[in-house]
């Protein structure tokens, strides 16, 4: 088994519905997140995926959420756009995009809210 990593970023404002706290309030962060993929065998060039092509799919995916408020999303009109809920978000989409890389799929989703608290997804 191989498994692949990028790390990348966004910067985007949310805040919890129901929280009890100051995160009730809009505020933002600097996102850091590590995306991790599988792959039981190697391309014909020997690679499990061009980190080219998994850092292309991980722009797409982090400019839907880049200088956003996270709560005015699809995507979190009915939850939280929680640490938990946007790697869960991130995963799920890295899972659309890579339906086009045969023998690849998502291991995991690190985000990062600051440098030392974050969640990782994975099903």
């Amino acid at each position: 088994m191989y498994k692949v990593f990028i790390k990348t970023h966004f910067s985007s404002a949310h805040y919890l519905r129901n929280y009890p706290g100051n995160c009730e309030h809009l505020h933002g962060h600097n996102w850091d997140v590590v995306i991790t993929v599988r792959a039981e065998r190697l391309n014909e060039i020997d690679v499990a995926i061009d980190f080219r092509d998994l850092k292309e799919i991980a722009s797409k995916i982090m400019s839907e959420l880049d200088h956003k408020n996270l709560n005015e999303l699809e995507a979190f009109s009915r939850s939280n756009p929680s640490s938990e809920r946007l790697a869960e978000y991130v995963y799920r989409r890295l899972k659309e995009e890579l339906r086009l890389f045969d023998g690849v799929s998502p291991e995991s989703v690190e985000v990062r809210e600051t440098p030392s608290t974050g969640v990782i997804y994975s099903e």
